[in-house]
């Protein structure tokens, strides 16, 4: 089945810089839209950022425009965020989501990564 794994999460001060990746197993991102979302302590999972499978389409919370980077690899194995200018705001755990249909709400998403921390904090 299809298997998501994020890495990349760690601790950072603020304006530091964290690329995040997302592989998939069983499968390539090459037919699926990919998202990550996030989700910090008592929140819910909030849409960060997504790629379409269609199209080379991005599109970006307000909160991260600017800052962030959703990015594929060309052999459709790995997805990647890239996170600079951080915030203590941006402290969350990430995950990554693929499915076929490009939404900006978790719920359409069918396959989930397990997820991975991000901390920003002086």
């Amino acid at each position: 089945q299809v298997q998501l794994v994020e890495s990349g999460g760690g601790l950072k001060q603020p304006g530091g810089s964290l690329r995040l990746s997302c592989a998939i197993s069983n499968a390539t991102f090459t037919f699926y839209n990919v998202a990550w979302f996030r989700q910090a302590p008592g929140g819910g999972r909030d849409f960060v950022a997504l790629s379409a499978s269609n199209a080379p389409n991005r599109y970006y919370a307000d909160s991260v425009k600017g800052r962030f980077t959703i990015s594929r690899d060309i052999d459709g194995k790995l997805v990647h965020l890239q996170m600079n200018n951080l915030k203590a705001e941006d402290t969350a755990i990430y995950y990554c989501a693929a499915g076929t249909t490009a939404a900006l709400m978790p719920g359409p998403y069918k396959y989930w990564g397990q997820g991975t921390q991000v901390t920003v904090s002086s």
